[in-house]
């Protein structure tokens, strides 16, 4: 298993804040980790990386073996079992989207392991960015960054 940390300065002095008043911040995280996972399903349906960049197309090679229709394959994306589209073929690696919310911190993942390629890139096969803007650092992007930032607010200013 993969884990990866993102830390960043502004959310880490939100995030103690907010534990000194509430304790347990299993709400919050969970409400994080719902938004976050709400904005990784969106660039699945829009084929954009964290940084609002369009992912790369498939190569050629790669995409003569996706679903035609009238193929089983096809068939499958059909009946709501993958798209056919880009990091879709079956819908296996979005349907293996989730979080896990805990007292300290949220978990945003896949269940598959060749989540990581498309995450880093690999030799021949570009990054397509899910979660992170940029993976040797483990930032979040911008639009990610805000939803955490609203979410942090909204919850300090609570009574």
């Amino acid at each position: 298993m993969l884990t990866i940390t993102i830390e960043d300065r502004t959310f880490r002095h939100l995030l103690q804040q907010l534990q000194q008043r509430m304790g347990d911040l299993t709400e919050p995280m969970g409400d994080i980790g719902n938004a976050l996972e709400t904005n990784i399903r969106n660039r699945f349906a829009t084929a954009t990386d964290p940084n609002g960049q369009k992912w790369k197309a498939w190569k050629p090679s790669t995409d003569k073996y996706y679903p035609r229709a009238g193929s089983k394959s096809a068939q499958r994306a059909k009946e709501g079992i993958g798209q056919g589209r880009l990091l879709e073929r079956y819908g296996d690696m979005l349907r293996g989207l989730s979080y896990q919310a805990n007292a300290t911190s949220v978990r945003i993942g896949f269940a598959h392991e060749y989540a990581t390629h498309h995450e880093y890139g690999t030799k021949h096969m570009p990054r397509r960015g899910m979660l992170m803007s940029n993976p040797q650092q483990g930032t979040l992007g911008p639009q990610d960054e805000a939803t955490v930032m609203d979410i942090l607010t909204h919850w300090l200013l609570q009574p």
